[in-house]
Protein backbone atom coordinates (compact mmCIF):
# COMPACT_ATOMS: atom_id res chain seq x y z
CA UNK A 1 0.00 0.00 0.00
CA UNK A 2 1.62 3.49 -1.10
CA UNK A 3 1.24 6.60 0.82
CA UNK A 4 1.68 10.28 0.29
CA UNK A 5 4.33 10.46 2.60
CA UNK A 6 2.84 13.78 4.45
CA UNK A 7 2.17 12.68 8.30
CA UNK A 8 -1.77 12.02 9.37
CA UNK A 9 -3.24 13.51 12.26
CA UNK A 10 -2.19 11.55 14.63
CA UNK A 11 1.38 10.86 12.96
CA UNK A 12 4.78 12.19 14.28
CA UNK A 13 5.58 15.29 12.28
CA UNK A 14 8.91 15.78 10.54
CA UNK A 15 10.57 17.34 13.47
CA UNK A 16 9.25 14.56 16.35
CA UNK A 17 6.36 16.92 17.79
CA UNK A 18 2.90 16.08 17.52
CA UNK A 19 0.72 18.48 16.08
CA UNK A 20 -0.69 21.02 17.96
CA UNK A 21 -4.09 20.21 19.98
CA UNK A 22 -7.14 22.38 21.33
CA UNK A 23 -7.77 23.26 25.04
CA UNK A 24 -8.92 20.40 26.82
CA UNK A 25 -12.71 19.69 28.09
CA UNK A 26 -11.94 20.16 31.59
CA UNK A 27 -10.64 23.71 31.45
CA UNK A 28 -14.03 25.04 30.14
CA UNK A 29 -15.97 22.73 32.13
CA UNK A 30 -14.29 24.34 35.20
CA UNK A 31 -15.18 27.63 33.62
CA UNK A 32 -18.88 27.44 33.10
CA UNK A 33 -18.94 25.33 36.66
CA UNK A 34 -17.97 28.91 37.96
CA UNK A 35 -19.68 31.04 36.23
CA UNK A 36 -22.65 29.25 37.31
CA UNK A 37 -21.56 28.93 41.03
CA UNK A 38 -21.61 33.06 40.53
CA UNK A 39 -25.11 33.42 38.66
CA UNK A 40 -26.52 30.77 41.61
CA UNK A 41 -24.71 32.63 44.66
CA UNK A 42 -26.44 35.93 43.22
CA UNK A 43 -29.35 34.84 42.98
CA UNK A 44 -29.45 33.34 46.29
CA UNK A 45 -28.46 36.99 47.40
CA UNK A 46 -30.72 38.96 45.50
CA UNK A 47 -33.51 39.10 47.71
CA UNK A 48 -31.46 40.47 50.70
CA UNK A 49 -29.88 43.06 48.56
CA UNK A 50 -33.24 44.66 47.03
CA UNK A 51 -34.48 44.28 50.04
CA UNK A 52 -31.77 46.80 51.87
CA UNK A 53 -31.91 48.72 48.88
CA UNK A 54 -35.38 48.85 49.04
CA UNK A 55 -34.58 50.11 53.30
CA UNK A 56 -32.22 52.34 51.99
CA UNK A 57 -34.07 54.16 49.42
CA UNK A 58 -37.47 54.16 51.75
CA UNK A 59 -34.45 56.24 54.52
CA UNK A 60 -33.71 58.06 51.80
CA UNK A 61 -36.01 59.91 50.68
CA UNK A 62 -37.67 60.14 53.98
CA UNK A 63 -34.28 61.97 55.04
CA UNK A 64 -33.77 63.77 51.43
CA UNK A 65 -37.55 65.35 52.03
CA UNK A 66 -36.87 66.43 55.59
CA UNK A 67 -33.82 68.14 54.42
CA UNK A 68 -35.02 69.62 51.67
CA UNK A 69 -38.54 70.82 52.55
CA UNK A 70 -38.50 71.17 56.22
CA UNK A 71 -35.03 72.17 56.57
CA UNK A 72 -35.48 74.08 53.49
CA UNK A 73 -31.27 73.38 52.99
CA UNK A 74 -30.19 72.54 49.08
CA UNK A 75 -30.54 68.88 47.45
CA UNK A 76 -26.34 68.89 47.37
CA UNK A 77 -26.29 68.92 51.46
CA UNK A 78 -29.14 66.86 51.60
CA UNK A 79 -27.14 64.24 49.72
CA UNK A 80 -24.36 64.67 52.13
CA UNK A 81 -25.91 63.72 54.83
CA UNK A 82 -26.97 60.19 53.27
CA UNK A 83 -23.04 59.95 52.82
CA UNK A 84 -22.55 60.64 56.44
CA UNK A 85 -25.64 58.46 57.81
CA UNK A 86 -23.07 55.01 57.04
CA UNK A 87 -25.95 53.15 55.82
CA UNK A 88 -24.49 49.59 55.14
CA UNK A 89 -24.52 47.46 52.35
CA UNK A 90 -26.46 48.40 49.21
CA UNK A 91 -27.85 51.80 50.84
CA UNK A 92 -24.08 53.35 49.82
CA UNK A 93 -25.59 53.77 46.58
CA UNK A 94 -28.39 56.12 46.95
CA UNK A 95 -28.96 58.73 45.26
CA UNK A 96 -31.20 61.91 46.12
CA UNK A 97 -33.36 63.85 42.91
CA UNK A 98 -36.46 66.37 43.80
CA UNK A 99 -39.30 67.58 42.14
CA UNK A 100 -40.08 70.77 43.59
CA UNK A 101 -43.22 71.41 41.69
CA UNK A 102 -44.77 68.49 43.86
CA UNK A 103 -42.58 68.67 46.33
CA UNK A 104 -41.23 65.25 46.29
CA UNK A 105 -37.92 63.76 46.74
CA UNK A 106 -37.07 60.11 44.84
CA UNK A 107 -34.31 58.33 46.02
CA UNK A 108 -33.28 55.11 44.08
CA UNK A 109 -30.45 52.35 44.40
CA UNK A 110 -29.37 51.62 40.50
CA UNK A 111 -31.34 48.37 39.07
CA UNK A 112 -32.52 47.48 42.96
CA UNK A 113 -34.95 49.83 44.11
CA UNK A 114 -36.89 53.31 44.16
CA UNK A 115 -39.19 54.96 46.62
CA UNK A 116 -40.39 58.33 46.91
CA UNK A 117 -41.54 61.09 49.56
CA UNK A 118 -44.11 63.49 49.49
CA UNK A 119 -43.76 66.97 51.41
CA UNK A 120 -47.74 68.04 53.05
CA UNK A 121 -47.20 71.36 55.39
CA UNK A 122 -50.02 69.75 57.52
CA UNK A 123 -48.70 66.24 57.70
CA UNK A 124 -44.91 66.61 56.85
CA UNK A 125 -43.46 64.33 55.04
CA UNK A 126 -44.37 60.68 54.24
CA UNK A 127 -43.16 57.68 51.81
CA UNK A 128 -45.35 56.45 49.13
CA UNK A 129 -46.72 53.21 50.21
CA UNK A 130 -44.39 49.61 49.28
CA UNK A 131 -45.24 47.53 46.68
CA UNK A 132 -44.22 43.80 46.98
Amino acid sequence: MATSGQPGPGDKAAGGAYPTRQPSRWKRNVILLVLLAAVLGLGWMWRGLREEALVGAAYGARIGCVCRFVSQRPMDLCEGDLKVAGLAGAGRWVSLSEDADTRTVRASVPLLAKQSADFDPARGCRLEPWQD
